[in-house]
């Protein structure tokens, strides 16, 4: 289960950063708390935590049931995918925004992933 910890700390970590990246646009361009809105710029960062936050919810739940029921290793792997879809999804959004599709993608895929084999292992293990 290390390797299902690793994931977990690194999609919490991950959360923080982009927070901290909010944090700089909100200074840099101008927008005082507690507006969110303001300056387009700042709104994408500010997009990208809250897409991020709306994702990690499910993600994490899901990753820890659906390791109880398959390969932590695998499972892990799936949430790693999750994370690189992060990275791509931070850096199209805040470029051209209409390129997201890869990045959203790549974070969507794996909670949906997640999720299923957690419902799957349940729905099994319930069987027996």
């Amino acid at each position: 289960m290390v390797w299902v910890d690793l994931v977990t700390v690194a999609a919490l970590l991950q959360y923080l950063v982009f927070g901290t990246l909010v944090s700089r646009a909100r200074g840099k361009y101008g927008v005082k708390a507690p507006s969110t809105t303001g300056n387009d710029m700042f709104e994408r960062y500010y997009r990208v935590q809250m897409n991020t936050l709306e994702l990690l919810v499910v993600l994490i739940p899901a990753l820890w049931m659906a390791s109880t029921y398959w390969s932590p290793g695998w499972m892990s792997g799936i949430g790693a995918v999750y994370l690189v879809g992060r990275i791509i999804y931070l850096k199209a959004y805040t470029r051209p925004p209409a390129k997201r599709g890869l990045g959203y993608g790549l974070s969507l895929i794996p909670v949906v992933v997640l999720l299923l084999a957690a419902l799957a292992g349940l729905v099994l293990e319930g069987m027996r």
